[in-house]
């Protein structure tokens, strides 16, 4: 007697299907587990890539301010203007005691300081004040018209001059966020040796030997001297690494060099 047709198309067993099944499974679970580490690393690196861009264009507009510093200086006009607005007294306008007496830089200076930066300059209209300063974790640029015998950091006070110009600035994080700053510390400890703020201005003087550190450079050591300001900015992204969940900084440098050799 021959086997019927029902008995010879056999199909899978239940214990096959739970089997192919589970295969499946375990080959889905991977193939997301490889897309889910792929787009953190896509959002980590983008981040790191948007930091980068933005701290560089921050620098970037730093040292074009510095580098035309001091312009129009005093000794390019044949007869003395009739108030200090029309020129620069100094490349750095300081505080205390701006114009009267100069401050020594880091040492009695308020600004330049390691976190403050005043730039005095022609920049189109007139002489401005070009003001650079990190509050917080934020720093700001601020741009006034210079007023004849006023102060500029008085001058900066009024509500709505300063405009945040770059946000997550780190440089400062153990005064401004000591919390968070252990975890930043112990995930990036060359960034902040010895756990201390890091500058984002420091300053070379011109003295009779050539240019110098201005914490070496002495009685030399004024803001009429500064000629060239080193830039460091240490940025955090906005959210922490997708994987390891620690804190990801950007660090980046640039100098500006004062080219206006009569101011």
């Amino acid at each position: 007697m021959k086997p019927t047709a029902l008995h010879i198309s056999r199909g899978f067993t239940i214990l096959e299907l739970m089997i192919a099944t589970a295969i499946f499974l375990v080959l889905c679970a991977a193939m997301f587990g490889l897309l889910q580490m792929s787009q953190q690393k896509y959002t980590s690196e983008s981040q790191m890539t948007g930091a980068f861009q933005e701290t560089r264009l921050v620098i970037d507009q730093i040292v074009r301010d510095f580098n035309v510093a001091g312009y129009p200086a005093l000794s390019l006009f044949s007869s003395i203007p009739p108030d200090s607005s029309k020129y620069a007294v100094s490349p750095v306008a300081w505080d205390p005691n701006y114009a009267v007496t100069p401050c020594q830089v880091t040492f009695t200076c308020a600004t330049p300081g390691d976190f403050d930066l005043i730039v005095e300059t022609n920049i189109g209209g007139g002489v401005s004040w070009i003001r650079y300063q990190l509050i917080g974790t934020t720093l700001y640029r601020s741009v006034l018209p210079k007023t004849p015998g006023a102060d500029p950091v008085s001058a900066f006070g009024t509500a709505g001059v300063s405009v945040p110009f770059l946000t997550n600035v780190m440089n400062n994080a153990p005064a401004a966020q000591p919390v968070q700053f252990a975890r930043i510390a112990a995930a990036y400890p060359a960034m902040f040796p010895g756990g201390n703020p890091q500058p984002i201005f420091s300053y070379s003087c011109d003295t009779p030997a050539g240019p110098q550190p201005c914490s070496a450079a002495g009685a030399a050591a004024i803001p009429a001297n500064i000629r060239d300001v080193d830039i460091t900015l240490i940025v955090l992204t906005r959210q922490p690494d997708m994987q390891t969940q620690l804190p990801k900084l950007v660090e980046l440098a640039g100098r500006g060099h004062r080219v206006n050799p009569t101011n």
